[in-house]
């Protein structure tokens, strides 16, 4: 299966397509800042179609998601339980947590 992942700024998520199906999503809340702090944004959901789990689409997924964050500077809150797990596994991840 081929994959294609990009940022919909629009619906406030991230998405994973294959073809024209949308095959995983993580939904985001982008959060302003006052300068010179970094806006945040906060994961708040990952979910696989049920169709497609156990393929390893919400880690590429994610994956894509964190370099956005980073390219784009910004901060992330983890509240969704998968972010969460994926970014103890992945340590080249934790510079972009933003501090409680």
């Amino acid at each position: 299966m081929t994959l294609e992942f990009d940022r919909d700024a629009a619906h406030n998520c991230y998405l994973a397509r294959s073809g024209t199906e949308v095959v995983g999503r993580i939904d985001v809340q982008l959060r302003r800042t006052e300068p010179p702090s970094r806006d945040r944004i906060v994961f708040l959901h990952t979910e696989t179609d049920p169709a497609h789990q156990g393929r390893g689409i919400a880690g590429r997924l994610t994956r894509f998601a964190l370099d956005d964050v980073r390219e784009h500077g910004l901060l992330l809150v983890p509240a969704c339980s998968y972010t969460q797990r994926f970014l103890v596994e992945h340590s080249e991840y934790a510079d972009l947590l933003a501090e409680a």
